[in-house]
């Protein structure tokens, strides 16, 4: 059955997105690089994405730097997102995150400061919309989770709703993740 010039064209995006997502990945050899990277991809900020590697029970945060001394995430916890997505290993869109039950301590952590006071009042905000992604091996064990977020003071200031085109595109990046490196299980 022949195909329309509409779903060859679709095919012709998705690789397209496909080469950008591995190329924009290519160099980034840590996890600050990975994220700032990812940050780049999805047209957020840096500190609106976190990486979590899984060491023995916990979510331990790789980046941002702030999360790293924070604390850990127990994969038992019934109310952090990252550990829901450890457990289901499910790929999850909320563009109405404030309205799903969550742990709430680390939008709390302060980020950083920056000489715009813009940037430091938006940065305050709380999370609105959230993507969170499995980082999973081969066999399909989970080595962490990759989570991008948009933040503002209200849905619309957020920016634009995440679609399920970046939760392909984040899909693909947690596959990248989990060939580096930097997600193998931490020593000691």
């Amino acid at each position: 059955m022949p195909t329309s010039g509409n779903n060859s064209q679709g095919a012709a995006t998705a690789v397209a997105s496909n080469r950008s997502v591995e190329y924009v990945l290519e160099q980034a050899t840590t996890p600050d690089k990975f994220c700032v990277a990812l940050a780049k991809l999805f047209a957020v900020r840096p500190k609106e994405v976190a990486m979590l590697r899984l060491d023995r029970s916990l979510l331990n945060f790789l980046y941002p730097a702030e999360l790293k001394i924070a604390g850990a995430i127990p994969v038992s916890s019934s109310t952090a997102i990252a550990a829901h997505t450890a457990t289901t290993k499910k790929f999850e869109i909320f563009n109405n995150f404030t309205k799903v039950n969550h742990a709430r301590i680390f939008e709390s952590v302060k980020m950083g400061e920056s000489e715009e006071k813009e940037i430091v009042e938006e940065t305050a905000s709380g999370i609105q919309k959230l993507m969170s992604a499995p980082i999973l091996n081969p066999q399909g064990r989970v080595l962490g989770v990759i989570q991008i977020c948009r933040k503002g003071f209200s849905i619309t200031s957020a920016g634009p709703d995440f679609t399920d085109s970046d939760l392909k595109q984040l899909k693909l990046a947690s596959e990248i993740a989990a060939k580096r490196d930097f997600m193998s299980t931490a020593k000691g």
